[in-house]
């Protein structure tokens, strides 16, 4: 069964940090750019990072500097580090994979929430 179960998300407050974890099940997890997306209330859901099987990222310019993404091949997980976070940091956060070369091959997590209040 194909499966992306994301973990990690919660409450914290603005300047904290939380890392957030993807586990990929019934995927060959080496051919997949990883990535990470949010969707924040009333807003389109949004590209956040992404990392090519090869360690190659990418990030949305509003995280550069305050989010690591990172990959681990034997525990076919991604993660998601967000350091300093802000109030506009709030959403549901989804991890993705698609398939480096069957680009029509995608699969979605269940998404987690992030808030960060005070």
């Amino acid at each position: 069964q194909v499966q992306l179960v994301e973990s990690g998300g919660g409450l914290v407050q603005p300047g904290g940090s939380l890392r957030l974890s993807c586990a990929a099940s019934g995927i060959i997890f080496r051919l997949y750019t990883m990535g990470w997306y949010r969707q924040a209330p009333g807003k389109q859901r949004e590209l956040v990072a992404a990392i090519t099987n090869g360690g190659i990222t990418n990030y949305a310019d509003s995280v550069k500097d305050r989010f690591t993404i990172s990959r681990d091949h034997a525990e076919n997980t991604v993660y998601l580090q967000m350091n300093s976070l802000k109030p506009e940091d709030t959403a549901v956060y989804y991890c993705n994979g698609r398939h480096m070369l069957v680009r029509s091959l995608e699969v979605w997590g269940q998404g987690t929430l992030v808030t960060v209040s005070s």
